[in-house]
């Protein structure tokens, strides 16, 4: 399962070539590290329309990796894909080398805030709680342990004194942090978060890349579809794609103005900003 690093983590298919390989391409994670969700051949459609072509990739354990490609290159719909919430046409997911189906209630998820009902008769407290419901099953009710895990989680994103609000009462940041605390509560080894920072100030982006921090030292690993180019140094990995794998690999080799304008089709202006900010961060000159 655990590949040797090639001298160039590429893909060199173009993003949209329509090819489909008798094996598809595995992006190694390189030596040292346990292949956490283990993707081969995925290809999703909705209808008609392609959304992911043949993606092969290892992404390892206790690592934090951004997901990072246009509208519609199936950012979103890879995480679907990992969950089982969406059936494939061909491919298969393992999670730490099990099947999927047998690791899913190891695996945490948090939505974008705008796919959220935030007018559903709910108070943050069971909105955490319900972090809880995979230990429980349908017809459990949560003991004390369960709510002293929960109140442990809104700690940790600071959001304690808000257990009782409405969730419709909060902002967009303290959203987002209380699905973090949902995510939290499920004491997963796998986070899955679609564009966390999406609408959140900057205290708040900060509380969450510092969460995000803890959680990988403890050896949870991460995985985060981001639209915001300028903070891609902070992740260890990346995997760039549009509708194909682009490229993945270690940031600082992936990272460049070659790799982002064949996902992105050449938007200079976005690129050009998001290259001069990790140059800035590396110290090139």
């Amino acid at each position: 399962m655990i590949q040797q690093p090639t001298a160039q983590p590429i893909d060199s298919r173009a993003p949209n070539e329509q090819t489909t390989p008798a094996e598809p391409a595995v992006e190694s994670v390189g030596v040292g590290h346990a292949v956490a969700i283990a993707i081969r051949g995925l290809t999703v459609s909705y209808g008609q329309t392609p959304v992911l072509r043949s993606v092969s990739v290892d992404m390892p354990s206790g690592r934090l990796i951004g997901v990072v490609g246009p509208n519609g290159a199936g950012k979103s719909t890879l995480l679907k894909a990992v969950l089982g919430l969406i059936t494939p046409e061909s491919g298969s997911i393992q999670i730490f080398s099990e099947p999927l189906e047998s690791y899913r209630q190891r695996i945490a998820y948090v939505p974008q805030t705008e796919a959220v009902d935030w007018d559903f008769p709910v108070s943050v407290m069971d909105v955490v709680l319900m972090g809880r419901y995979g230990q429980l099953g349908w017809f459990g009710r949560p003991k004390a342990t369960d709510r002293d895990i929960a109140r442990e989680a809104l700690t940790m994103v600071g959001m304690n004194d808000f257990a009782s609000r409405h969730i419709r009462q909060l902002s967009g940041g303290q959203q987002q942090r209380i699905f973090l605390a949902r995510a939290l509560c499920q004491q997963a080894d796998i986070l899955l978060l679609d564009e966390p920072f999406a609408g959140v100030d900057a205290a708040t982006e900060q509380a969450i890349f510092d969460l995000i921090a803890r959680l990988t030292g403890e050896g949870k690993t991460l995985v985060v579809v981001n639209h915001d180019l300028s903070v891609l140094d902070r992740f260890d990995y990346v995997l760039l794609i549009n509708q194909q794998v682009v490229a993945f690999g270690p940031t600082s080799d992936v990272v460049n103005d070659r790799n982002l304008r064949r996902t992105y089709g050449g938007r200079l202006t976005l690129l050009d900003r998001a290259d001069a900010v990790l140059r800035d961060n590396r110290g090139d000159s």
